[in-house]
């Protein structure tokens, strides 16, 4: 005769009949809160292009060099033709939006519902509410011809990551991914080329899909020199990669 063996953990009961079918309608309620979210991105962002997407941390202060530098670039970009798309909280994204704000073109903030950090700025022409960090993502990859990537945390990079990561699997259109601050990046641009590209992770082309610059002038110029010979209009090959994402 054996004993069962206290010690081992055993999954716990299968939920009944009853409670299957209720998670089942909460799902299915849920995914079309997502399809509203992509729905209602889809309507106020389809007519802003071109537009730049700008990257950074919400916890950078007002009176902080990077707040001051973001705020000039985005008002570069924003007087240059570009509207400006941020993640609509304090910090880095206020300051895009700040900036974008006095300029001559569209401020967009995609805000997304946070327990912490994330308050919506008042700079924002355009204002969207996200729940869902995915639908976001893909709102902020859809509809920019560029990405500003200035210095963050752990969303910055995600961000930034998402963008090489489509481009570099050729699941989305390759558009200029500017880093902005040499001193910030220089460590994880080296661990980069030391790890990913000298062990074999990743090709080196892939070192060309970004550039480091220090100055809105520069941006405007990576920007500007990516698109001297097409038009920053997604392509039909394009458009159809944007559809899938």
């Amino acid at each position: 005769m054996t004993t069962k063996n206290k010690n081992i953990p055993t999954l716990r009961h299968l939920p009944s009949k009853e409670q299957s079918t209720a998670v089942k309608a909460r799902e299915s309620w849920h995914v079309l809160g997502i399809m509203a979210e992509f729905i209602e991105a889809t309507e106020k962002l389809s007519a802003i292009r071109p537009s730049v997407s700008i990257f950074g941390s919400a916890r950078t202060p007002t009176d902080h060099p990077y707040y001051a530098l973001t705020e000039n670039i985005a008002r570069a970009l924003s007087d240059s033709g570009f509207a400006v798309i941020s993640g609509g909280g304090p910090g880095i994204m206020e300051a895009a939006n700040k900036g974008a704000h006095a300029g001559e073109s569209p401020s967009v903030g995609l805000n997304i519902e946070l327990p912490f950090e994330q308050s919506g700025n008042p700079y924002q022409d355009i204002s969207l509410t996200f729940r869902h960090f995915f639908a976001r993502k893909v709102a902020f990859a859809k509809y920019a011809s560029a990405y500003v990537v200035m210095p963050g945390g752990f969303g910055t990079l995600d961000e930034m990551f998402e963008a090489l990561t489509l481009i570099q699997t050729n699941k989305g259109r390759r558009i200029p991914i500017v880093l902005v601050g040499s001193k910030f990046w220089a460590g994880l641009i080296d661990w980069v080329k030391s790890h990913l590209l000298g062990e074999g992770m990743i090709s080196p082309s892939d070192m060309d899909l970004f550039e480091v610059v220090e100055t809105p002038e520069e941006v405007l110029e990576c920007i500007f020199r990516f698109y001297e010979k097409r038009t920053f209009n997604p392509s039909e090959s394009e458009t159809e990669k944007l559809l899938d994402l």
